[in-house]
Formats: structure tokens, sequence, C-alpha cells
């Protein structure tokens, strides 16, 4: 079962869209919420993502990004 490459070319830009909502979500909370308890920055990563409107993360990403996030060091307002 071959697929048509042009395919491809067409769902690219669709992909390229949808990681840079993750993308933006993923930095904003890190940036709000880097250090913080996990259940903490998963609640605040699912709400950006839901702004975002890029909700179709698979959950084990979403767990990933969220421990990530927890165990930075806090960010200094400064």
């Amino acid at each position: 079962m071959a697929t048509d490459p042009s395919e491809y070319d067409k769902a690219i830009p669709i992909v390229a869209a949808h990681l840079a909502k993750v993308e933006r979500a993923v930095s904003q909370t890190r940036s709000s919420h880097a250090g913080q308890p996990y259940k903490t920055v998963r609640q605040a990563l699912l709400e950006a993502l839901q702004h975002e409107d890029a909700q179709r993360v698979v959950p084990q990403v979403v767990d990933e990004f969220a421990r990530r996030i927890s165990e930075e060091p806090e960010q200094l307002p400064f």
C-alpha cells in the first residue's frame, strides 16, 4: 500500500503549524511554571495547549514535558 508523496507535501504545513502551537504552549508553561510541582505544571500545560488549540498531543508527551518543566530550576524574576 503506497502513499502518494504529494500527500506528505500537503501534510507538512499542517504538522508544522501544530508543532509551533505545541512549542508556544510548552515555552509559555516553562516560563511561568518552571520548578513548580508536577501536577501544577501539567495542569498549566494542558490549559496552555487548549489555549493554543493544540489539545491533540499524546498524553505521554504531555507528561514528559510537564516532568521536565517541573524539574527545571525556578525562574528568577530579574
